[in-house]
């Protein structure tokens, strides 16, 4: 795919991490490189990823929304739903008049009855469903015209398609309420039998259940709310594939592929699984990988804690989140105001789903030591907020170096292929 210029509305624009990255493509335009980038300012560190932040899909969405809403001042727009999980883009597009007709959950804020054909409806970058497509067009409303899909999302949906129509079902990894899969499995039920796994545990149980290492009720039990009317998971796993919801943890999906894939050679034999199994590999989102080998990369530093920026229901800021934490203390913050003090942040916390405060969080740096900070970002942030926390973070420390001579050497980078 070619890469697009966006436009991206200039409150999102950042001054200090855009530089970073833009530099970083200059000496790396093949992105082959994922080692972390040091801003050194003296008594704190910063290591920044080689990629995070905005992806192609969610670049894609904001634009769409934005020139929509300045093109039709009088007209009522609506978004299905919150357009990416960053609570900065939906409050701000909220502000500018756009209003939500459903929570994330699915629950109804504005009645579609009282919509009409005037009106515009915004597709979410997570893409909607089936049923609710039907919905808009009763009412005169083209879902289409205004739709902001990611366009990885929709590869998904088509690589699903191609196998549907050769008679393979679909096992969708992915977090079964969440909007994309909500979708994904909307779209692989029209021309599939479909079942959504949430991890490598329960793609076992369903192997378990494949292989008669289990009793098919066992499905049932696991899967029955989340697959399609009368899945038989004996006859309609004979021939699958497995898609991904694109925001889970690529390695994660990789694996769910090879333990469904050990099942179907130990139930048809190593020499004719791949009649039984098809190689989807291809449909995981690049910018998904991109970033969370570069995230992996940064485990690699000697840092002292990390930093995660992003929406406290975004699901591919969590994974980020799940990779750093098994390696430093690691905080997931919506924005720079979470940053109370040295001694105070307000963070959340995915396992149990609620923001935790942690008491003297920040280390102080000695003579000969600086504090050593990983600093990244979901794919829904704007890279304006990480900026915002870096120099929050950088006022409660003394004898920092100035930004403008940190960010330097990387302005001359850019210059000289100006």
């Amino acid at each position: 795919m070619a890469r697009k210029k966006f436009d991206i509305p200039e409150i999102y624009q950042s001054p200090i991490i855009r530089k970073v990255k833009d530099a970083n493509k200059v000496v790396d335009p093949r992105k082959k490189d994922v080692e972390p980038t040091l801003l050194d300012f003296g008594p704190v560190r910063f290591y920044i990823p080689r990629h995070f932040g905005f992806c192609y899909g969610v670049e894609n969405a904001i634009d769409i929304a934005y020139k929509t809403v300045a093109e039709h001042p009088d007209r009522n727009i609506y978004l299905l739903s919150e357009m990416i999980h960053n609570p900065t883009v939906n409050e701000d597009l909220q502000a500018r008049g756009v209003q939500f007709l459903f929570k994330t959950d699915g629950t109804e804020l504005i009645p579609l009855s009282s919509l009409d054909e005037d009106d515009i409806v915004i597709v979410p970058a997570f893409g909607t469903t089936l049923e609710m497509q039907e919905k808009l067009k009763e009412k005169g409303i083209d879902p289409y015209e205004y739709n902001t899909t990611c366009p990885f999302v929709e590869k998904v949906w088509r690589r699903g398609q191609q196998l549907g129509d050769k008679g393979y079902s679909l096992v969708i990894h992915g977090k079964h309420q969440h909007e994309e899969t909500r979708a994904t499995f909307s779209h692989s039920s029209n021309h599939s039998p479909s079942v959504v796994v949430l991890n490598p545990e329960e793609a076992e149980i369903l192997a378990e259940v494949m292989t008669g290492d289990r009793p098919e009720s066992d499905f049932e039990k696991y899967f029955g709310h989340k697959s399609t009317e009368g899945f038989d998971p004996l006859n309609d796993l004979e021939r699958f594939g497995v898609i991904n919801q694109t925001t889970m943890l690529a390695t994660e999906t990789k694996e769910v592929m090879e333990i469904l894939k050990e099942a179907a050679a130990e139930r048809y034999g190593e020499a004719n699984v791949l009649d039984h199994f098809a190689d989807t590999s291809d449909t995981l989102c690049y910018a998904t990988n991109e970033n969370q080998s570069a995230t992996i990369a940064l485990t690699e530093t000697e840092s002292d804690l990390a930093v995660v920026v992003g929406g406290y229901n975004s699901s591919n800021t969590m994974h980020l989140v799940e990779i750093l934490e098994k390696h430093f203390p690691t905080y997931h913050v919506r924005d720079a105001e979470e940053i109370k003090s040295p001694e105070l942040i307000n963070h959340f916390n995915q396992w149990v789903k609620k923001i935790r405060q942690t008491k003297d969080w920040l280390p102080t740096s000695e003579q000969d030591q600086p504090v050593t900070i990983s600093l990244t970002s979901g794919a829904s942030c704007p890279d304006v907020l990480v900026d915002e926390v870096l120099l929050e973070i950088l006022s409660h420390f003394e004898g920092t170096r100035d930004v403008e001579e940190v960010i330097k050497p990387f302005e001359k980078k850019l210059d000289e292929v100006a």
